[in-house]
């Protein structure tokens, strides 16, 4: 997808990294794989797919992947794993799916609910389970902080054909990824879980979202860092988004979930730390306000990821409500391991990728920002 899309419709839509590494295997030593259950996966070859196959992998699945095969092409080869190539888009594709039975299917890569349709008209009758991965941005404007599944959502305009729309926008993503929700529901009621994820950050992550903070904290020096300490953020490692959405598959466990983290709140200035612990460099922080950073040239949207500004209509990204998912089971590795891992999956990546970081401050932006506010600083303060 080419169009440029605001933090809020970037959610979930993971890009492909390129890279061909394995992710570890996820399963909890005191657990027993259950064998010869069936998965289906729409999708599973960029970023929340393969944590997904290695999750239900390691817990004993059979798995099918459904894509076009044109991301990441040859991944699960050394893998018993079917692989069945079609665009899902394309009727007589969808059909190849017909005649056959899963215990469950997982939804990774719908957008349009008349694509959870398509699917659905096939698989309804075909699999025991629909899991659907959504959104946090299916809640409405404004975000407020402790927002949980019975919040007020997001929808189209009276009198937009959902059908007509070929293209995510900043308008229509949240209220479409609510629909893909309601049209599984209404052909598997009762059987469908619908998972609301925040931001999914980690290996494989192509955004680099989350992976600009600890690439750019290991460069040391002074880094430019947005709005307080103590605003909230929140993000899940994909592997234990993946972990978890296995977990209450093999759980057969359905309904709408929020899943975000980590279990506690955490701020941007501790998130940063980490970050400054785990790579062992010499950096400080120099925090700027919002207003500041009209003044000098900054947008807090597309300059500082992950970080939400509490004031904004989408300030309760950084505080909603996983009191749901956390009842249910969900876990998290320690902070400190994702920002390991990341860094040590981005160095894998070829040279050319890593010097294009999709993703935060460009290093002249940030300098120039940074001169500016000493300038500021100097002239403000008095003469002796």
């Amino acid at each position: 997808m080419n169009d440029r899309l605001t933090r809020r419709d970037l959610l979930t839509l993971a890009a492909a990294s390129g890279a061909s590494l394995l992710l570890p295997r996820l399963a909890r030593a005191e657990e027993t794989p259950k064998k010869g259950k069936t998965l289906l996966i729409l999708g599973g070859t960029r970023f929340l797919g393969p944590a997904l196959v290695e999750a239900a992998t390691a817990k004993g699945w059979t798995l099918t992947l459904f894509n076009r095969g044109k991301s990441n092409p040859g991944l699960f080869k050394d893998r018993p794993i079917e692989e069945i190539h079609g665009d899902r888009n394309v009727e007589a594709d969808v059909k190849k799916l017909s005649g056959r039975k899963w215990d469950a299917v997982i939804d990774t890569s719908g957008y349009f609910p008349r694509q959870v349709r398509a699917s659905m008209s096939v698989l309804s009758s075909q699999v025991g389970q629909y899991v659907f991965i959504s959104s946090i941005s299916v809640y409405t404007t404004p975000m407020k902080p402790g927002m949980d599944e019975t919040s007020a959502v997001a929808r189209l305009a009276a009198g937009t054909d959902a059908d007509a729309i070929d293209k995510i926008s900043e308008g229509n993503y949240g209220a479409l990824k609510l629909l893909c929700e309601e049209a599984a529901e209404k052909a598997m009621p009762g059987k469908t879980l619908n998972i609301r994820p925040g931001y999914i950050v980690g290996l494989r992550d192509g955004s680099d979202r989350f992976t600009y903070w600890p690439v750019r904290v290991q460069k040391g020096g002074e880094v430019l860092a947005p709005g307080r300490p103590a605003d909230p953020v929140q993000f899940i490692d994909v592997r234990d988004l993946a972990d978890w959405t296995i977990r209450m598959v093999d759980a057969g466990q359905n309904g709408v979930y929020n899943a975000t983290g980590p279990k506690d709140r955490l701020g941007m200035g501790t998130f940063l730390e980490t970050c400054k612990t785990v790579t062992g460099v010499k950096a400080t922080f120099t925090w700027v306000d919002e207003p500041t950073m009209k003044e000098i040239g900054i947008s807090s949207d597309e300059d500082f990821p992950i970080w939400v500004s509490p004031g904004s209509e989408y300030g309760g990204l950084g505080d909603v409500s996983i009191a749901r998912a956390l009842k249910a089971g969900l876990t998290f590795r320690p902070l400190a391991t994702t920002v390991a891992d990341t860094l040590a999956w981005w160095k894998t990546l070829p040279e050319d990728r890593r010097a294009q970081m999709r993703a935060g401050l460009k290093p002249e932006k940030e300098a120039a920002a940074l001169a500016a506010l000493k300038a500021r600083a100097k002239k403000a303060k008095p003469p002796k």
